[in-house]
């Protein structure tokens, strides 16, 4: 009783499955959800180009807008070009089902490999930048950065977990805020530079310490490599751009239009807010190194190793607000700390909504599909949560080193799903005759073109620049992900080739029967249904709960087409329960008959592996143990013992 209490404070009481209309998004609330991301990332990608221009002291920083601006023109092109995927392919599958559809069902799955590690960094990478802003304007607490980043981790689970909208209504205002408080510094700091007053940042009398390495001259070749890595440092900006994509479902109708308007608003804000930190940053010659480290790579400064360093956006807004002590300072660096731990609100939407469709496919477990209590994928936030705060327990929520791993999944997937957008045009142009259309066709198949190519050069760069700083730990998950995916969706077919209904006659085993469990008609049902007939009960009932109504009205067709001599009683289940109805059932049959026993067959297919066991739905070991505790109620598992494991085994030997 009291987990089940606990449990409805936190996450709230249940919807019921008509009531999902209720989630669906209009743009105010779909842009913090979706955007919150890449938004955020404004706040430390140009703080990633300027600390690695510092690795060789001040003197290549003069290159950091030209870097930002390659940063521009590369986001201006994937926000473009995802508008043109969100209206060809609405359903929500994102770079996943484009790649899946024109390319083929393994470069789906890297997508999908590649979105979900990106997921998971997003989580990790978002609520640690926000903890260095915190730290920024509370030094005294860098001694429990992890623990607060975790804190922050469970919170966005549990808020989650009560439903999109809700999640969408509590982080709205604070992406809105940080928007406004980043345009006020710019346009502030602007106002000073034209009356002659420019902002100075605290760190500008300061110089900086080269690294090993970079202290010399750099010949071409080295300094084009130098920019090159600060630009892959930089395109962290692009973060999350993909998550609208996926998202459509999501969004009210007309959904395809609502997204494309959410994307351009995005796109928009991301460009002019990176732009203006840029420009605030040069003209207040911020020096920054490591924030999550002392002050000792900067020249001149006293005590260094007990002088942590504040980021870029808090040594901006206390020089353009006048101090550390100024109302502006503290309001930007609320709002930067909130919304960039509010970022990894965009991947506990986008991940549970990817793994739900990659369920949907049978590339992973069966339960990713399963909406929870409040309408929300429920164990892709959870798996999520886990994932991602494991991550930032190992690398003490350090953004320098978790930003390594970043950003390679995500050109991974663009260029994947750029690259298939272009052969869906290509596909299109085939058959298409009307010469407006065509043009249209022609001009979204040159943008998509435009973008797989950009995307496909800076993957090569990020891979290049990044493999031994941690990236090549990421080139190590992806490929195990693939793996994992592929064998779980091999699983699944050999399951369900298996437990495919035949034209063979039913035979009739010697056990009774009264109540029959039925999910699906498979073979399992069908043995189930045979010793019930055997026995010949004084009634039998063949039931089941109703939790998705196309698989209901699908599994009447089928109960009709195969004419099977017992009627099918379904029952509604408004909240999507299976047990509760069932034992609600079983307790009437009790109650009309007290002098008899009900006989309660469950059928089941049995798998070798404990592995394997966890792929599949457990509703019948849940039923089997309240069922155990009704008095007068008989339970009999009717076992199906897969063919497919032992096939698997053999296959899987030396010689085999």
């Amino acid at each position: 009783m009291l987990p089940r209490l606990v449990k409805r404070v936190i996450i709230g009481s249940p919807i019921r499955s008509e009531q999902a209309g209720h989630a669906l998004l209009g743009k105010r609330l779909a842009l913090p959800i979706f955007a919150s991301d890449a938004l955020s990332s404004v706040a430390y990608a140009v703080q990633e180009i300027m600390l690695v221009l510092t690795l060789a002291g001040t003197a290549f920083l003069y290159l950091t807008p030209w870097i930002a601006l390659a940063v521009i023109v590369l986001m201006t092109t994937v926000v473009l070009s995802y508008r043109q995927l969100v209206r060809a392919y609405p359903t929500g599958g994102g770079d996943y089902e484009v790649a899946t559809k024109n390319i083929g069902r393994a470069a789906g799955v890297v997508v999908a490999s590649a979105l979900m590690v990106d997921y998971v960094m997003t989580v990790a990478v978002s609520i640690s930048s926000g903890v260095d802003n915190i730290l920024s304007a509370i030094p005294s607490l860098n001694p429990r950065r992890v623990e607060l980043a975790l804190a922050f981790v469970i919170i966005l689970a549990a808020v989650n977990l009560r439903g999109i909208r809700e999640a969408g209504i509590a982080f709205a205002a604070p992406t809105y805020l940080f928007a406004t408080g980043i345009y006020i510094m710019v346009i502030t700091g602007l106002i000073r530079v034209a009356v002659g007053d420019a902002p100075v940042a605290e760190s500008a009398r300061y110089g900086v310490h080269p690294e090993a390495g970079y202290s010399g001259a750099l010949g071409f070749l080295a300094l084009a490599f130098f920019a090159l890595r600060a630009f892959a440092s930089g395109c962290t900006a692009l973060t999350g751009v993909e998550a609208i994509a996926n998202g459509v479902p999501a969004f009210r109708p007309p959904k395809p239009r609502n997204a494309q308007i959410t994307l351009a608003l995005m796109g928009t804000m991301a460009v002019t807010m990176l732009a203006g930190l840029t420009a605030m940053a040069l003209i207040a010659k911020v020096h920054i190194t490591d924030p999550t480290a002392n002050s000792c790579r900067l020249i001149g400064v006293a005590d260094c190793h007990s002088t942590p360093q504040r980021t870029v956006v808090a040594q901006v807004s206390a020089a353009v607000f006048g101090g550390h002590h100024a109302i502006g300072f503290f309001y930007v660096q609320a709002t930067t700390a909130l919304i960039l731990v509010l970022a990894a609100n965009t991947a506990f939407n986008g991940f549970p909504m990817l793994a739900s469709v990659l369920a949907r496919d049978s590339n992973l477990p069966a339960q990713l599909k399963n909406r929870g209590d409040r309408l929300a994928y429920s164990n892709g936030i959870v798996m999520l949560a886990i994932v991602a705060g494991v991550l930032i327990f190992l690398y003490h929520a350090n953004v320098t080193e978790l930003i390594q791993l970043y950003i390679l999944g995500v050109f991974t997937s663009f260029t994947l799903g750029q690259t298939g957008m272009v052969r869906h045009w290509n596909r299109a142009l085939r058959t298409e005759r009307d010469p407006v259309e065509r043009r249209r066709i022609f001009r979204s198949r040159m943008i998509n073109g435009f973008g797989a190519s950009l995307s496909a050069v800076v993957l090569v760069i990020v891979i290049a620049t990044k493999f031994t700083k941690g990236a090549y730990l990421v080139i190590i998950a992806m490929p195990i992900l693939y793996l994992t995916m592929r064998a779980i969706h091999r699983h699944y077919a050999r399951v369900a080739e298996e437990l495919t209904v035949d034209d063979e006659r039913l035979t009739l085993p010697a056990r009774n029967h009264a109540v029959v469990l039925v999910s699906k008609l498979h073979k399992p049902t069908q043995r189930a249904l045979a010793y019930a007939r055997a026995t010949r009960p004084d009634t039998l009932t063949a039931l089941t709960v109703s939790v998705d109504e196309d698989d209901t009205r699908k599994l009447l067709a089928d109960w009709e087409a195969h004419d099977l001599p017992v009627r099918l009683t379904v029952l509604e289940s408004p909240y999507r329960e299976i047990v509760r109805p069932v034992i609600s059932y079983v307790r009437q049959v009790r109650a009309d008959r007290p002098r008899d026993v009900v006989t309660v067959f469950i059928p089941e297919y049995v798998v070798g592996k404990w592995w394997q066991q966890l792929l599949h739905n457990q509703s019948a070991l849940r039923l089997k143990t309240r069922l155990l505790f009704q008095p007068g109620v008989m339970v009999t598992s009717v076992p199906w013992q897969m063919e497919a494991v032992s096939h698997e085994d053999i296959e899987a030997r030396p010689g085999g």
